[in-house]
């Protein structure tokens, strides 16, 4: 570019120097005298010349004129092309503008519930892998499921504290939003590397070898536990009020759903065997294993909740007996007695005795006014006591951790089973849950409150997912479970495997 520049300016300086030439090289003064015997020109000649110098005068100024528009085109090519890559003089880059905020957190949203949806799938197909070939075989799969559990944790922290406002900053902002999506990236990409490896220890499109067989043991072990899980929750609408068991209402139902379901995978996993089909095989397996792992949590949530009924009924009298105590000892601040003083103010903590009695006296009548919800009495007593400040001691921390671990075990199946439906936020909100719960020391009474919320924000997905209404026959023949149309999944997806976003789909039709 720099060549082309000096020719156009070389050619234009030799255009004007032609120009000038002339007038260098004649004198002023009067015209010199003849005065050789030499001949002289003839007028045809002189005619010659003149004509010759005309044309000469007329191209140079063309040839001037050519260079000059020449060098204006060049100028302006070059600052339109520096006004487009550009932003002052000096040349610094414009950088592009960022995106608008709506645009960033849904990218979040989305890129936090594909990253727990791979993870989630991950840690499902793993089960049945280690069933078949032990723990060693898959301990490097694990350690890649955990890695990526990891990041996911990371960034589900992220979306929590992003969503209580920190940090306040736009530009900080912006950034915690794309760290979260960096992070949930990390957790496929720590998945998809593992993908391949994953495949040739199954080797399910070279046949599958007793991979069948396993999801078939397992059909039949949760063909016998869903019906035991039937008669429980007989026994449990028995003993407690519906609010009780309402967070399994229809838990086996959906069970039997996900075990036609299976069953019928399982055949077509067969016949695809057996018509040499491995990769259609492996498809139709992918996807029984999938059912099957929704039927256990389904089943599983009906065990664990029986359970915790029955501790949180043996639970609650102490429990009450312990509130009481402490709430005493609180008034006993209200006194001016020997216990060290509350940093709560006065007057609000005559309030919240107060409220604390009236609850503790509601809980003490229910437990003699007839069928009542262990749970739901243990929740009530550490609502109240906690706000007093006490509660530090005795039975209430169990009281409170057996509250919390059943809230967030409810809201993680439901997510577990319905996670086609169920947005970030639900999500997020069970992550936290699940880190308060886990943290030392604990939180219970909060990640009780976050687990609850997300069961609900879940449900509310699941409500405006705009599932068709089956028919009775479509229900009965499994196509449409819960009000979920059934495709290559039981949630209406394809069947997903081990792997990352780039990975897990690999054996869709």
């Amino acid at each position: 570019m720099v060549v082309r520049v000096v020719h156009a300016v070389l050619g234009a300086a030799v255009g004007v120097l032609w120009l000038v030439l002339p007038g260098m090289t004649t004198t002023a003064g009067d015209p010199v005298a003849i005065t050789g015997d030499g001949p002289v020109a003839s007028a045809p000649a002189q005619d010659e010349e003149d004509d010759e110098s005309s044309v000469a005068d007329l191209v140079l100024p063309l040839v001037v004129a050519g260079v000059a528009v020449v060098l204006a085109g060049y100028g302006y090519a070059r600052r339109t092309r520096r006004a487009r890559t550009r932003t002052t003089p000096g040349g610094h880059p414009v950088p592009p503008p960022p995106p608008p905020f709506a645009e960033l957190d849904a990218r979040a949203r989305a890129s936090l519930v594909e990253a727990d949806d791979c993870v989630r799938t991950s840690r499902e197909e793993l089960g049945f892998a280690e069933a078949l070939f032990g723990a060693a075989a898959v301990a490097p799969f694990e350690r890649a499921v955990r890695a990526a559990e990891a990041e996911l944790s990371a960034a589900f922290r992220m979306r929590q504290r992003y969503d209580d406002g920190v940090p306040e900053d736009a530009a900080a902002r912006r950034r915690a939003l794309a760290e979260i999506t960096g992070r949930c990236r990390e957790a496929g990409r720590r998945l998809d590397a593992e993908a391949a490896g994953f495949d040739q220890l199954r080797g399910l499109e070279r046949g599958g070898g007793e991979a069948p067989a396993v999801a078939e043991a397992r059909f039949r072990e949760l063909t016998d536990r869903t019906a035991d899980a039937e008669g429980l929750l007989v026994e449990l609408g028995e003993r407690y009020p519906p609010a009780a068991t309402a967070p399994v209402t229809g838990y086996v139902a959906q069970a039997k759903g996900r075990l036609v379901f299976a069953a019928a995978r399982l055949d077509r996993t067969r016949r695809s065997a057996d018509a040499g089909d491995a990769t259609g095989a492996a498809r139709q397996l992918r996807a029984a294993e999938g059912a099957l792992s929704q039927a256990a949590v389904f089943v599983s949530g009906v065990e664990r909740l029986a359970t915790e009924l029955s501790a949180a009924t043996e639970m609650v009298p102490a429990a009450l007996t312990g509130a009481e105590v402490e709430v005493a000892e609180a008034r006993g601040w209200l006194a001016g007695g020997p216990t060290a003083a509350s940093a709560v103010p006065v007057g609000e903590l005559r309030a919240r005795i107060l409220h604390a009695d009236i609850v503790l006296a509601s809980v003490r009548e229910a437990l003699t006014g007839g069928p009542y919800d262990p749970l739901g009495a243990l929740r009530r007593i550490v609502r109240a006591v906690v706000p007093v400040g006490v509660g530090r001691a005795g039975v209430l921390p169990a009281a409170a951790s057996l509250v919390a671990r059943s809230a967030v075990g409810a809201a993680d199946g439901f997510v577990a089973t319905h996670r086609r439906a169920v947005g970030a936020e639900a999500r997020t909100r069970l992550a936290e849950a699940q880190r308060l719960l886990a943290a030392e020391p604990a939180e219970p009474a909060a990640a009780d409150g976050l687990a609850r919320q997300a069961r609900d924000l879940a449900e509310q997905d699941v409500r405006l997912y705009g599932h068709p209404v089956a028919g009775a026959a479509e229900e009965a023949s499994g196509a449409v479970l819960g009000g979920i149309v059934l495709g290559g999944t039981p949630d209406g997806g394809p069947p997903m495997s081990f792997g990352g976003p780039d990975t897990r789909g690999r054996r869709t039709a």
